[in-house]
């Protein structure tokens, strides 16, 4: 892989977000928190995303970590349950 569009779900909208967070290879995202980048895009942009994104960025850096792809809704219930508990 060599472009970021390359990654399962991310397509042109979400590569410009990753490279606003200084991501520009997939291999960026190798070992980071996609709650985090979600913060971090959020303060950046001085606005909050709609949180499909975090679910966006938990599939890709999931996939990037060697598991398999998987479409970014199947993460959306992991994402709501964990803001639910107050984790973040």
């Amino acid at each position: 892989m060599r472009r970021l569009k390359d990654i399962p779900n991310v397509g042109v909208a979400v590569a410009d977000e990753l490279r606003a967070l200084d991501i520009t290879v997939p291999t960026g995202l190798v070992g980071r928190d996609p709650w985090a980048l979600y913060a971090e895009l959020n303060a950046r942009r001085c606005c909050r995303h709609d949180p499909c994104l975090l679910d966006t960025f938990i599939a890709a850096t999931r996939f990037m970590a060697g598991e398999p792809a998987r479409p970014w809704w199947h993460y959306t219930a992991e994402r709501k349950a964990r803001q639910a508990a107050g984790k973040d």
